[in-house]
């Protein structure tokens, strides 16, 4: 059991950096290049992970249809969702920013009621409202006096949100490996994110700094992450681990705190327990169900 709170805590401790290392790197860089060479470091790390565990042997059972499918799936978690996290990172907060973004289990369960016909109860009505109503008081303050800004980096998280919610649901429709899937999709959304630079005239080259914070970004947020949550799950209760995952963005809150010198606003702590007790509203409806 301690390896198991070991790997998820490796894991939350890794995503509460997402938030801080995202901004310090927007500064000096747009949304697709953050992303483009980020992708490129988390499928490298996946790749050496798979030869690693001999999960490459896989592909050979793949068609085309499935590469296809494995892409179309994963894009919405390794593609739209940063590059709208991103986007709305740029525009607020970098604290706010991550506080929306954990409006994805609650969308996860909207997709849920869409793609894999689960029941749309009263109990997950009033937590998507709660969460909605968490948002509203998070960046509230701002869009009362008409904070162009704000509400389009609002608009931007929710879409964050919105694509991993929809990436959530789909991978529990289609089950393919998820290590192997995931660098795939990763491969993706490198190649699709290099083809906008190109598009764009962007310049491609990084210093010392942004190196580090793209390797960073790549390899331990996006790829050393979600194979120690993996590792976690697989080795104990799926339950009680998944709940240790509502810490992370409190723990940002912190980072944002410290290193980008952000105030820990209020109102972005109860909108975050706003959002959380939403989520913990559903949770509980799963419980009475499994028992």
């Amino acid at each position: 059991m301690k390896k198991t709170y070991f790997y998820a805590g490796v894991s939350i401790l890794l995503w509460s950096s997402l938030a801080t290392v995202s901004k310090l790197l927007l500064g000096t860089m747009n949304s697709y290049k953050v992303l483009c060479i980020s992708a490129f470091f988390a499928a490298v790390a996946l790749l050496i992970v798979n030869l690693f565990t001999k999960r490459l042997s896989v592909l050979k059972a793949y068609k085309l249809k499935d590469y296809l499918t494995i892409i179309l799936i994963g894009l919405p978690g390794t593609f739209f969702y940063y590059v709208f996290l991103y986007l709305g990172t740029d525009r607020m907060l970098a604290s706010q920013a991550f506080i929306i973004n954990y409006l994805w289990p609650i969308m996860s369960v909207v997709f849920a009621c869409i793609l894999l016909k689960e029941k749309l109860t009263i109990r997950k009505i009033i937590a998507i409202a709660m969460s909605f109503l968490g948002v509203i008081t998070v960046a509230g303050g701002e869009l009362a006096s008409f904070n162009l800004q704000t509400l389009f980096g609002m608009l931007f998280c929710i879409g964050a949100a919105v694509s991993y919610g929809l990436f959530t649901a789909l991978n529990q429709k289609w089950h393919y490996d998820k290590f192997v899937s995931l660098m795939l999709s990763f491969v993706a959304a490198f190649g699709l994110s290099l083809i906008i630079n190109l598009a764009m005239g962007t310049n491609m080259g990084i210093g010392a700094f942004e190196a580090l914070g793209l390797g960073w970004n790549g390899l331990t947020v996006m790829a050393i992450a979600t194979v120690t949550w993996a590792l976690a799950l697989d080795s104990g209760k799926t339950a009680k681990v998944s709940n240790l995952a509502y810490i992370t963005p409190f723990l940002s809150l912190v980072w944002t705190a410290i290193f980008l010198k952000e105030p820990i606003n209020p109102w972005s702590v109860l909108g975050l327990v706003v959002i959380v007790l939403g989520i913990f509203v559903q949770l509980k409806e799963g419980k009475k169900q499994i028992s």
